[in-house]
């Protein structure tokens, strides 16, 4: 088995067992609500940069069925949304709160580049990093500002 595929299928493995671990069971419907919405927002803005030429998947589960990366796409991502927006920092200073946004969008664009820079998994043609982490910043501001709207918090 490649180092690619052993990746995909550990996160698609690790990431369930990554939600019993860290969501409650009194807030399962936040955490699907969430899902579901980033979901849509990935799925849109992920088909879009690989239909742009800025992304390319050498490497990907599902490779038949679309250019874009299911299991970063329409799983790793939104699960990781789940834990930012059920572990934000609501009523703290407006510092917590944009070190949250910094962790999440760091730590992601961080692993993004090794796995551009050392697998097939992802190879960016006209991207950059920094484009990763601005539109992680964004599409997290996006599922924060929906989820509080649609839980009136």
């Amino acid at each position: 088995m490649s180092k690619e595929k052993l990746i995909e299928y550990s996160a698609l493995i690790i990431m369930p067992a990554l939600l019993i671990w860290t969501v409650p069971v009194e807030r399962i419907r936040e955490a699907i609500v969430i899902f579901f919405f980033k979901q849509s927002l990935t799925w849109l803005f992920g088909l879009l940069v690989v239909q742009l030429g800025l992304i390319k998947y050498p490497s990907r589960v599902f490779s038949k069925a679309t250019n874009t990366s299911f299991t970063y796409e329409f799983w790793v991502y939104p699960i990781i949304c789940i834990i930012f927006n059920l572990y934000y920092p609501f009523g703290e200073s407006v510092v917590a709160q944009i070190w949250h946004y910094t962790v999440y969008s760091s730590a992601i664009a961080v692993i993004e580049y090794i796995l551009e820079r050392y697998t097939q998994l992802i190879k960016y043609e006209n991207w950059a990093w920094y484009w990763t982490w601005i539109t992680l910043a964004l599409t997290f501001l996006a599922s924060n500002l929906f989820y509080r709207w649609f839980f009136s918090l």
